[in-house]
Parts: structure tokens; C-alpha cells; sequence
């Protein structure tokens, strides 16, 4: 698709800003821009959507929420936040989910997948579609994220020069076991129960690792067999990999793929072969959030799949 107008609603933030960069060296497209004063004026913003072909939303739910109502039906849009990832009638932006690839081309309302969220669907989803992973299992997820991820104040907050010590460490959240990303995780995953969620963030600036940790005994399933599922499931892809079982290195840093936009997958079990650990490592702000949003407009627009990533 030659000269088609696309725009970037909140392309000062992180993940806006990242879309706009790596949409601007791409002759096929001219970006449409607002005047700084109209940032946050609603029927502004409505109004340059509407001459649009295609427009990304980044930015906070509120506001992604407060605009849809004013935009055209015809406009296409890509959703970076959470308000729509589980509402009716978007589309969750995960190619690789069997079924998805097919339907972006004729989609106009795509919901970006969240990146903790896309670490964990791509290890559970396939499993639970198959049959070979029970939908009421008790899932539990820890995710290790850059700070990156904490928008414009967290990062801010980890560069001030005076910072207090605590930055230094690993940070769990989310105490309370309530997150963002759960309802997508759920819903996409078609589990029948709400997954123990454990985000943390760290001191390095982007790169992300999720873990899901499964007792074989309760899947009633062998660690080679669902090992083989991943690999046959993800066997042509071309933005994730899947490692042989249990060929994990002894350490896996989680920024191993910071500033790319490919994802990749390890299975590891124990010696006795009733535990086994699920590993997806991405870059949080590629795979995670601005690469996964242009592999959709890639095949919504009939562009190849992987134009502008970094793999």
C-alpha cells in the first residue's frame, strides 16, 4: 500500500515515540502530525484520525477510550494500551496465535498485546488449545522487566543521578496480585482461572523474561511432549524461536534480546522429570510493545510481516 497516511496518537511517549521513529524512514507512508497545542484536545486529535488511513493509539486507556467515539468506522486503528485488548468486536494483535495472521487483513480495530502478556501467552495459549494444557491449571507467571517500561516518570526516576539505593534492586510489584495485563492473559490463554501474576523491574533499560512453572504430574503430560508442541506450533514462524528442550544456558540474561523485536522461547525439566519451567525472553519496547504494533500494520496494510523489525 503506497502513500498511506498513517498517525501516531501520543507519539511523545515511549512507545509512540519508538513507532514514529521506525515509521519515518518507510516511503510508503506519510505521518501525519498534530500542532503540540492540540495534544490533548480531543476533537484535535478526532479530527486528524479521520484523515487517516491507518492510526495508532498510545495513550493512556482514559483517553484511547474517550476518542474511539469520534473516530471514523472506516479508520483502522492500532491500540497500544489496554483499554480494548479483551473488548468485543478487537481483535487481539498476536500474529502468532493460530487464526490471528488471517484475520488482520480485513481487521479495523487491533488491540496491541501487552508485553508481560505476550511473554506469557506464547508459552500457555498454545498448550490450552491443543488440550495438552488443562484450563483450570493454576498458572503462575513471574515476569523480569527494564525499566523501560515504567513510561517517561519511571524512567526518569532510575536515571536521577540521585536516586535512592532501592533502585539498585530488583523490584517485585503488584503485591496484591492484581495487574494490567491479567484479564488478556486469562481471556487469550482460555483459562477458567485467574494466573498468580509476579511482575518485577529491574536496574537495566530494556529486555524482558517470563516464566511459567509447571508441575507435570498436575498437566499429566511429559515435558518432551509439550516441548514438541511449542516447536511444532511456532515452526514457521519468522519473529519467534523455539530452543530445543532443556538447551537453556546456564544463565539467561533478560536483556539477551533488548533492541530487537524477535521473541524467543526455552523448556527446561528437572532430573526427574516432574517439573518443568516455560522461558519467553523479548525486548519489552520490540516484541513487547512498538515491534509488535508495525508486525501488525505490516499485515493489515498486505506489507511483508517483518518490514522494519529488527530480528
Amino acid at each position: 500500500m503506497n502513500n498511506c497516511k498513517i498517525f501516531v496518537d501520543g507519539s511523545s511517549g515511549t512507545t509512540g515515540l519508538r513507532i514514529a521513529d521506525r515509521l519515518a524512514g518507510r516511503e510508503e507512508f506519510t505521518l501525519l502530525t498534530i500542532p503540540e497545542a492540540d495534544r490533548k484536545d480531543v476533537h484535535a486529535r478526532a479530527a486528524v484520525i479521520n484523515q487517516s488511513d491507518l492510526s495508532f493509539l498510545c495513550l493512556p486507556d482514559a483517553a484511547a477510550r474517550e476518542v474511539l467515539p469520534l473516530v471514523d468506522p472506516a479508520v483502522r486503528i492500532l491500540d497500544t494500551s489496554t483499554a480494548h485488548r479483551t473488548a468485543p468486536g478487537w481483535l487481539y494483535g498476536l500474529p502468532e496465535l493460530h487464526g490471528t495472521r488471517d484475520a488482520l487483513p480485513a481487521a479495523t480495530r487491533v488491540a496491541v498485546p501487552g508485553c508481560y502478556a505476550t511473554g506469557m501467552i506464547v508459552l500457555v495459549a498454545p498448550l490450552v488449545r491443543m488440550g495438552l494444557l488443562p484450563k483450570d491449571y493454576p498458572v503462575t507467571c513471574h515476569g523480569l522487566s527494564g525499566y523501560s517500561g515504567a513510561g517517561k516518570s519511571g524512567i526518569a526516576q532510575y536515571r536521577d543521578p540521585g536516586r535512592d539505593i532501592a533502585f539498585e534492586s530488583p523490584r517485585p510489584y503488584g503485591l496484591t496480585l492484581s495487574h494490567k495485563h491479567l484479564p488478556e492473559m486469562q481471556a487469550v490463554c482460555g483459562l477458567s482461572t485467574t494466573p498468580v501474576f509476579c511482575p518485577i523491574v529491574d536496574d537495566y533499560y530494556a529486555g524482558m523474561e517470563v516464566t511459567v512453572p509447571l508441575h507435570l504430574p498436575l498437566v499429566g503430560r511429559s515435558a518432551r511432549e509439550l516441548a514438541g508442541a511449542l516447536q511444532d506450533y511456532y515452526r514457521d514462524e519468522p519473529v519467534i524461536c523455539v530452543h530445543p528442550l532443556n538447551e537453556a544456558p546456564a544463565f539467561l540474561p533478560a536483556n539477551t534480546l533488548a533492541g530487537r523485536d524477535s521473541l524467543d522461547i526455552y523448556t527446561t525439566v528437572s532430573p526427574d522429570g516432574e517439573r518443568m519451567l516455560l522461558i519467553s525472553v523479548l525486548d519489552n519496547l520490540g516484541k513487547g510493545s512498538s515491534g509488535a504494533a508495525i508486525q501488525c500494520m505490516n499485515l493489515m496494510l498486505g506489507l511483508p510481516e517483518t518490514a522494519g523489525l529488527a530480528l
